[in-house]
């Protein structure tokens, strides 16, 4: 059932060449299928695409013509530059970030609309997370909820999860806009500015996209690389003056005991610490 709302939304989607098609299908059909149909859906393309993630690209803008809009360049720059380019290509107030391997719930935009609709600037939720199946999860998200309790965690740890957020463009343009600067942290950089203007903000608690998590999706939050990114991320926040050195201390030692875990142990860690399982 169609539900009225005020505004019209963007999706916002950043594809590179590593990325599966089928995922990709699943991706699309999630958010195509909401209870709440997208206006727009803007594709960037980081990079040169295989000749299948192309050809799916392809099939979707003939069978729903005028509803893609495909931003491309010729060289792979991340998902900071990329998300940064996107969010000036939405037509919407309204944006809907997704990524291209997750699933989204069909009641997804219908509940956030409606929280955005009650005055907030920026919405998320909880999210499960699987490997193979989304019935199938291994590890769930209890995010904080409230903005006192989001501001709070923000100084510590990621207070969203970046796939289920939706937000006000012009509260993201207020903020300065995605930025390539903070390798991995390209989200809560965001956040963290957006919060720091003031935005209204909120989670909600149902898990309305189910994220994919891959063999080594642990591994790749870890090592001494990793970890020098999270070290320049943290201490621009307190050069911006959102840190306290307190908060920089609280936030980075256990980040970086994390850091330097074995990749089997740190996946416990998140699973059954950092996450709910």
């Amino acid at each position: 059932m169609q539900t009225n709302f005020s505004s019209s939304y963007s999706v916002l989607m950043s594809i590179y060449k590593k990325e599966n098609p089928a995922f990709l299908i699943q991706a699309l059909d999630s958010m195509l299928n909401q209870t709440v149909s997208p206006a727009e859906i803007v594709m960037v393309k980081d990079g040169p695409l295989t000749h299948e993630l192309e050809d799916v690209l392809q099939d979707y803008d003939f069978l729903h013509p005028g509803l893609f809009n495909f931003v491309s360049y010729e060289k792979n720059h991340g998902l900071g530059y990329a998300l940064r380019q996107g969010i000036l290509a939405c037509s919407n107030e309204i944006v809907a970030r997704m990524d291209t391997d997750d699933i989204a719930r069909p009641d997804r935009m219908e509940k956030q609309l409606a929280a955005i609709d009650s005055g907030l600037d920026m919405v998320g939720s909880d999210v499960i997370e699987f490997v193979t199946t989304p019935n199938e999860p291994v590890a769930a998200t209890d995010l904080p909820k409230g903005i006192d309790a989001i501001r709070s965690y923000s100084k510590r740890r990621n207070p969203f999860r970046h796939p289920p957020m939706t937000f006000r463009k012009s509260k993201v343009m207020e903020a300065g806009n995605y930025s390539s600067d903070f390798l991995y942290f390209e989200d809560w950089d965001l956040f963290n500015r957006m919060l720091a203007c003031g935005c209204k903000a909120d989670n909600l608690k149902e898990p309305l996209v189910a994220m994919r998590v891959s063999g080594d999706f642990y591994a790749r939050r870890g090592g001494s690389q990793y970890l020098k990114y999270a070290k320049a991320f943290k201490r621009a926040q307190v050069e911006r003056g959102y840190f306290t050195k307190c908060d920089y201390i609280c936030s980075y030692l256990p980040h970086a005991v994390v850091c330097l875990m074995p990749n089997s142990v740190r996946a416990l860690i998140y699973r059954f610490v950092l996450r709910r399982s």
